[in-house]
């Protein structure tokens, strides 16, 4: 053949080939992959995109569903609820169009998780005080890893640059090191896998994590970060942020009441969503922390919300970053064990200031969640409580625990008003339950009553590290 010959049918050749539809293959959002985890017990839904028209078929285990693309491309099943897996291993899921085929490997049924937040939140493994020791034992076939790169999008997106990993020496370092404590005590204690979905930004406020009212779109990060997992079927969020927020004091509350009722917008489920108190830090001015801590305590009034107090994991006031994270992600796990799983037995909870009476010269405080015993994680006498008369003027108090109260009083003060506790931002008050779990900071006056919402449990404290805690006793 000619020179002109082979031109000409090469010409013929790209000129048909331009006519000819574009091949659509059948594709899938990032999040469904190979060493995922799907959610157990609930409908869980699968979707993607594919030409037009084009029959998409789904097949996992026995399950298989049939379903065609719509105008736009798009295409979504719904499987069945699942039961958690048996065995570390998982199964293949099929995913087949017309002209392609995806197979997924290894892919287990358990419960899956998100965490999110600012950089309490983002902080790795490596960094963390156990960091070592707790890398060196990441062998976990059971758990699986999710980490969504920092990304904003004036618009939802639709897919993030990521990939599930099954949790291994090689996978845990630079995850979320509270998530990762955090799912490995739902992992130890439930025997079903985990899967842990990693979506946070160091410095980040609130605002660009939430969903607009009335809207399915929201700030850069929630945009970018988390529209593209929903409707990914989870079973809960936890949540680490409130450092870039400290500013809004009370005001806190609406803010993370708009993050809560807008993710459950979205994902149509009543998410449960643990979160973190902030810890103290010398660099905040002024009362602003006090102020945030008692906007996020408000917040437990939000249904199916919990908030793990940690003023005790801070070895350093001049770091924002604690480095106690094992602790944080256990303390947020308990909250989860108990109100997501029904573990009657786990204290999730430190206490909380419910009430108070005037008693002459002193004031007897109430709490929730005393798990049936106050005292001193030390040893030593109650610190950090402060009473006040009608003029507001503070002084040093003496605290004893009588039974599941405390009694408050000061020689400065013979008509006593009100108390506060742990109310600065250098905070390390040594008040505990029976569990050993701390008293969140509060003030008596002005009292926003977010604790009243909270369920007390009755159940027997449980406390896995064997300590006895003691409390000073009014004679």
């Amino acid at each position: 053949m000619n020179t002109r010959v082979l031109l000409a049918a090469s010409m013929a050749s790209l000129v048909f080939s331009v006519y000819l539809p574009a091949r659509a293959d059948v594709k899938l959002p990032s999040v469904f992959g190979s060493n995922m985890v799907l959610q157990r017990d609930m409908p869980v839904p699968i979707w993607g995109w594919a030409e037009p028209g084009e029959e998409v078929k789904v097949t996992f285990g026995s399950t298989k569903k049939t379903v065609k693309a719509d105008d736009e491309g798009h295409w979504r099943v719904v499987l069945k609820k699942l039961k958690a897996s048996s065995r570390k291993r998982g199964k293949e899921m099929e995913i087949k169009g017309k002209n392609s085929s995806i197979v997924f490997q290894n892919v287990l049924i358990g419960d899956v998780w998100v965490g999110s937040g600012q950089s309490n939140m983002e902080w790795a493994v490596h960094q963390t005080r156990k960091g070592r020791e707790m890398i060196s034992k990441a062998n976990h076939p059971a758990i699986r890893l999710f980490h969504i790169p920092k990304v904003q999008k004036g618009a939802p997106d639709k897919n993030v640059n990521a990939s599930w990993r099954v949790c291994s020496t090689q996978a845990v370092p630079g995850f979320s090191a509270v998530l990762y404590y955090f799912g490995l005590k739902l992992q130890n204690d439930l025997k079903v896998p985990i899967g842990l979905i990693a979506s946070s930004w160091g410095g980040s406020r609130i605002e660009p994590w939430t969903v607009h009212a009335n809207s399915n779109a929201g700030g850069g990060m929630y945009n970018g970060m988390i529209a593209p997992i929903v409707p990914f079927a989870i079973k809960g969020a936890i949540w680490y942020q409130g450092e870039s927020n400290v500013g809004n004091g009370v005001g806190y509350h609406d803010l993370k009441k708009n993050l809560v009722e807008g993710w459950r917008r979205v994902w149509k489920q009543p998410l449960p969503f643990y979160y973190v108190q902030i810890a103290p830090w010398s660099g905040y001015g002024g009362g602003q922390l006090p102020a945030l801590w008692e906007g996020q305590t408000k917040s437990l009034a939000i249904p199916d919300t919990g908030m793990a107090v940690i003023t005790d994991l801070v070895d350093n006031v001049g770091d924002i970053h604690p480095q106690m994270k094992y602790e944080v992600g256990r303390r947020l796990a308990r909250w989860a064990l108990a109100r997501t799983y029904g573990k009657k037995k786990v204290v999730f909870s430190g206490p909380l200031y419910k009430s108070m009476e005037v008693e002459e010269d002193r004031i007897r405080l109430h709490f929730a969640h005393t798990a049936g015993k106050l005292g001193s994680r030390d040893g030593k006498p109650l610190s950090e409580f402060q009473i006040a008369g009608s003029d507001g003027q503070f002084y040093p108090a003496t605290a004893l625990v009588e039974k599941e109260t405390v009694v408050v009083s000061s020689p400065e003060v013979k008509s006593p008003t009100q108390v506060r506790f742990g109310w600065h931002k250098l905070a390390n008050p040594n008040l505990v339950n029976k569990a050993l779990l701390p008293a969140s900071p509060f003030q008596t006056n002005n009292w926003s009553g977010g604790t009243a919402e909270v369920h007390v449990s009755s159940d027997p404290a449980e406390s896995s590290s064997g300590k006895t805690i003691t409390g000073s006793k009014r004679k």
